[in-house]
C-alpha cells in the first residue's frame, strides 16, 4: 500500500503569525523586566538600609559636634586670651554634613559660607566666641601689612547691588566708600591695616576672598599647635595667606 500522502499544514494567516511572535517577544521581554525589578527591589532594600545607618551616623555626629562646641565654648571662657592684635584673618579650612546647624549658622555669621573663604574681623568677646566654637572648620591669625595689601590687591572683590565686582577701577570703590572718605584700593588697604574708624563698612563691602587650595592645609580639625590645621596660628597666618593667595 503507497505511503498515504502528508496532508498540507493548515494555513495561518501572515497577520496571526505576526501577533504570535509579536505576544512571545512581550513574554519574554516581560520576563526580563520582572527579573530586573526584582533584582532592584532588593538592591533598594540594601541601599535604604545604608542610608538609614548612614542617616543615624550623620545625626548623632551632628549632635557631637553640637556637644564639642558647647564644651569648648564653656572650657575656654573661663581663661583669658591675650591677643597681640587685634586685626583677625579667618580661612575656613573644611565643611562637613557632619557640621551641627548651630555651627553652620556661626560660619554664615562670619560670612564664611564656603571652604577656603577668608575675611578680616576685628576681634572682641563676641567674634573670639564664636571661633572658639566653630574652631574645628576654621584656622586665624595675625595678618601683618604685607599680607593685607596682597590680598585686597590680588584677590579683592567689592559687593555692588548683591553682585561680586573685582576692584580693578577706582571708581567702583569711590561710588561704595567715597561718604566715608575712602577712594582708592590703598584707602582700603590703610583702614584694614589700621583698623579705622570705618572698618565695618569697608569689610562688610568686600567680598569674602577666595583663596586658592594648597597642600599646607588638609582640613584636619586638630589644632595647629598640635599638629593640625585648625585653630589660632598667630603670625604663621602670613605664610599661610602667601601660599593661597
Amino acid at each position: 500500500m503507497a505511503d498515504e500522502e502528508q496532508k498540507p499544514l493548515p494555513y495561518v494567516q501572515e497577520t496571526v503569525l505576526k501577533k504570535r511572535k509579536n505576544n512571545e517577544e512581550w513574554a519574554i521581554k516581560r520576563r526580563e523586566q520582572l527579573g530586573q525589578r526584582k533584582l532592584r527591589s532588593k538592591e533598594n532594600r540594601k541601599l535604604n538600609f545604608k542610608r538609614a545607618e548612614q542617616y543615624i551616623k550623620e545625626f548623632r555626629n551632628k549632635e557631637l559636634d553640637l556637644v564639642q562646641m558647647k564644651h569648648r565654648g564653656k572650657r575656654q571662657r573661663l581663661s583669658s586670651v591675650v591677643l597681640k592684635s587685634n586685626l583677625l584673618f579667618i580661612i575656613r579650612i573644611c565643611g562637613t554634613n557632619d557640621m551641627h546647624p548651630k555651627t553652620r549658622k556661626i560660619l554664615h555669621y562670619l560670612r564664611l559660607k564656603r571652604i577656603l573663604a577668608g575675611v578680616f574681623v576685628k576681634a572682641n568677646d563676641g567674634i573670639m566666641d564664636m571661633l572658639r566654637r566653630v574652631e574645628p572648620y576654621v584656622t586665624y591669625g595675625y595678618p601683618n601689612l604685607k599680607s593685607v595689601k596682597e590680598l585686597v590687591y590680588k584677590k579683592g572683590c567689592g559687593k555692588i547691588h548683591g553682585q561680586r565686582v573685582p576692584l580693578t577701577d577706582n571708581n567702583i570703590i569711590e561710588q561704595a566708600l567715597g561718604k566715608y572718605g575712602i577712594i582708592c584700593i590703598e584707602d582700603i588697604v590703610h583702614e584694614i591695616a589700621t583698623i579705622g574708624p570705618h572698618f565695618k563698612e569697608v569689610v562688610s563691602f568686600l567680598w569674602p576672598f577666595k583663596l586658592n587650595t594648597t597642600e599646607s592645609v588638609q582640613g584636619k580639625k586638630k589644632l595647629y599647635n598640635d599638629g593640625g590645621d585648625a585653630g589660632n596660628r598667630e603670625d604663621h597666618i602670613n605664610e599661610l595667606i602667601s601660599k593661597m593667595n
